[in-house]
């Protein structure tokens, strides 16, 4: 199954904010130019109201929490999860499976940082994230699905149990989540789904939505059973 975190609120401090004395202070604190620091709306909030959809940017905790909730899943540990992260801005980044990030948000962010100004990490080596310039629609140019499903309160009620059996009917399955805080997917990226369903009447936290379908994609190949037999 291949993950993408579509429309992601992860991305360094844009240039028109530079400028702004909150994140000047923040650069000075951190000692870095702003262009090397991650947008985060804990620190930014009141420079981030002069930006388009400042809404949906501006969290890369959300990143944060659902990789750590699917790296660490058993599908991944058997090589059965692909997981990519689609920004906002058309940044796409490809996560190696063997990547074990860390637990700690300070220290995620620092690699993200060092992502964003070396384009992989780690710089030298197998790269275990790699990140480039790519629309979600090159990304799946590249990929090829047979099948996409995205999950969005906009779609039809459906259960993670029903779409799961149908994901496991085709050879090249993609689920988007959303990465953002609130809102909807664009028009664009609804365009790439071949169907769009709701699994539930409250608005999940993209992290809840990712693991679950993680797992009921592991029970629904009996994993769990097969694991515990070796």
């Amino acid at each position: 199954m291949i993950l993408v975190l579509a429309e992601s609120a992860l991305e360094t401090i844009p240039e028109k904010l530079w400028s702004y004395p909150s994140v000047r202070r923040y650069s000075k604190l951190h000692r870095k130019h702003p262009r090397f620091l991650l947008l985060d709306r804990s620190y930014h909030h009141a420079a981030m109201r002069k930006l388009e959809q400042n809404m949906r940017r501006g969290r890369p905790d959300i990143v944060h929490f659902a990789l750590l909730e699917t790296l660490g899943a058993p599908l991944n540990k058997e090589g059965l999860l692909q997981v990519y992260v689609h920004t906002l801005n058309d940044n796409v980044i490809t996560v190696n499976s063997s990547a074990r990030l860390p637990r700690n948000y300070n220290r995620f962010v620092g690699l993200m940082e060092q992502l964003f100004e070396f384009g992989r990490v780690p710089p030298e080596g197998t790269a275990l994230l790699s990140l480039k310039q790519q629309t979600l629609m090159q990304l799946f140019q590249e990929i090829k699905p047979s099948y996409t499903v995205a999950f969005s309160k906009m779609g039809k009620p459906q259960t993670i149990e029903e779409n799961v059996s149908k994901l496991l009917e085709r050879k090249k399955s993609v689920v988007l989540v959303g990465g953002f805080p609130r809102g909807h997917f664009s028009k664009d990226t609804l365009r790439l789904a071949d169907a769009v369903v709701c699994v539930d009447p409250d608005t999940l936290e993209t992290w809840t939505v990712a693991s679950r379908i993680v797992y009921e994609y592991e029970r629904a190949l009996s994993l769990p059973e097969k694991r515990l037999k070796r």
